[in-house]
C-alpha cells in the first residue's frame, strides 16, 4: 500500500507571489515608483521565508517523502530506504503521544505528516513524522519536550498498514526515535522491528540498526527547510 495524494484540502499553486506593499498616503509618483521598482532584499528574504513556511501544503505529499531515501549502510557503501505509505492524516494530536501532544498544542501546531519507510534488508520499519509549526523559535521551544536522539517514549506514534510488512508496528515495538529541527518544522522518527518484537530493556538493543531513521529524517528536513531566494526571472516566481 502506498499513497501520494496531496494532503486534505490541499491547493497547489502553479507560482509564488511576491508582494510589494504600497504605504497609505503616498504621492501618485510616489506610488508609481513603488509599483515599479523591483524587490528588495528584505522583501526577496522575506518571502523565501514563507515560501519554506508553505512547503508542507505547497509540495505534493510524495514529494515530501519521496519513494526511496539514501542512507549510510552499517558496512560502509549506501542503501536505500523504501517507502511504504504515507498517512492522509495531518492531525497533531493523534500523530504524536499524549505527554509531547500538548506541547505541541501550546506551541501552535498546525500538522503533522508521516510516512513509514522499511530498511534495505526489509528488517526495520521508521515512521518519519514532520511536524509543522507557525515559524522557528515556536520549533526549537516544541523540540525540547522530546527525548534526545535513541529515545522513542514519549515521541512519534508509528504508522502501520494493513496488509504490508509494516502491519505489526503498534507503539509497544518501537525501539529508538530522533528529532531533528530547522525552521518552522521538526522531523521526528519512531523505529522498530518487522517481526513486531517488543521493545526490550536498554543494553540488550542494536542501535546501530536503527541509525539510518534519524539519516534518512535529516534528508527530509534539508529539503523541507532549505532557503532558496526567489528568481525573478524563474516561472515559479512572480515579483
Amino acid at each position: 500500500m502506498d499513497n501520494v495524494r496531496l494532503w486534505p484540502s490541499l491547493v497547489v499553486a502553479s507560482a509564488l507571489t511576491l508582494v510589494c506593499a504600497v504605504a497609505a498616503g503616498v504621492t501618485a509618483g510616489e506610488a508609481s515608483s513603488e509599483l515599479t521598482r523591483g524587490p528588495s532584499a528584505a522583501e526577496l528574504q522575506a518571502a523565501a521565508e514563507r515560501e519554506v513556511a508553505e512547503r508542507w501544503r505547497t509540495w505534493e505529499a510524495g514529494r515530501i517523502f519521496p519513494a526511496s531515501l539514501p542512507y549510510s549502510a552499517e558496512q560502509g557503501g549506501q542503501e536505500r530506504a523504501s517507502r511504504v505509505g504515507i498517512s492522509p492524516r495531518t492531525g497533531c494530536a493523534d500523530s504524536v503521544d499524549a505527554k509531547v501532544a500538548r506541547a505541541l498544542d501550546t506551541a501552535g501546531c498546525r500538522a503533522v505528516l508521516r510516512a513509514t519507510y522499511i530498511d534495505a534488508l526489509r528488517g526495520v520499519l521508521v515512521t518519519v513524522g514532520v511536524v509543522v509549526l507557525p515559524d522557528e523559535p515556536r520549533a526549537a521551544r516544541a523540540k525540547v519536550a522530546f527525548p534526545g536522539t535513541g529515545k522513542p517514549v514519549p515521541g512519534l506514534r508509528p504508522l502501520a498498514f494493513d496488509g504490508t510488512v509494516s502491519h505489526r508496528f503498534t507503539p509497544a515495538v518501537r525501539q529508538a526515535g530522533s528529532v531533528r529541527q530547522a525552521g518552522p518544522y521538526l522531523v521526528l522518527t519512531t523505529a522498530g522491528q518487522v517481526d513486531g518484537r517488543p521493545a526490550v530493556g536498554v543494553g540488550e538493543q542494536r542501535p546501530t540498526i536503527f541509525a539510518f531513521a534519524a539519516e534518512i529524517s535529516e534528508r527530509v528536513l534539508a529539503d523541507l527547510s532549505e532557503l532558496r531566494m526567489p528568481d525573478c526571472a524563474s516561472k515559479e516566481w512572480q515579483c
